[in-house]
């Protein structure tokens, strides 16, 4: 029984924020002591030949009942904790949610700028097409002008 209460301890210790730990060592380091003096009194034979007496054993118990007042009260502090870390933990998680909302509207902001800049991207470049047919049209024009003139130069 004891051993199994100073392993959920020890496990319990394992997992506490710094803030409280402290505390939580003091308390544990005062059920230590407690248990030295259980043990003490537990050792105590007052009794005829070397026997335990009613009253041997009542101390005992009262020892045993201070233990586990004290193991009460660490339990209590570890439960708050547990609380504390809980809450801190919901805070970080409803921040979280609150970055990831902003940062998908900043996605959505994104990928619209984007998609306008396609748009103009392609309306750049019909244009300047345009301007290459144009200037296609035109060379060609040129180029037929100048074969038909010198046709009517060379024939007359």
């Amino acid at each position: 029984m004891l051993t199994l209460v100073l392993l959920l301890f020890s496990l319990f210790n394992l997992q506490i924020p710094e803030a409280g730990d402290a505390k939580l060592q003091l308390m544990i380091q005062e059920r230590d002591q407690l248990q030295a003096q259980w043990q003490n009194s537990e050792s105590q034979r007052s009794g005829i030949f070397g026997n335990r007496t009613k009253r041997d054993m009542i101390k005992t118990n009262a020892w045993l009942e201070r233990i586990l007042m004290k193991d009460d009260q660490i339990m209590e502090e570890l439960r708050m904790i547990g609380s504390i870390e809980s809450s801190v933990l919901g805070q970080e998680k409803e921040d979280y949610q609150t970055i990831s909302f902003r940062l998908e509207n900043q996605l959505q902001t994104l990928k619209r700028v984007i998609l306008e800049k396609d748009k103009e991207i392609k309306l750049k470049i019909t244009g300047q097409r345009n301007f290459e047919w144009a200037t296609f049209i035109l060379l060609l024009i040129c180029i037929g002008s100048g074969i038909w003139i010198y046709r009517l130069k060379r024939s007359f």
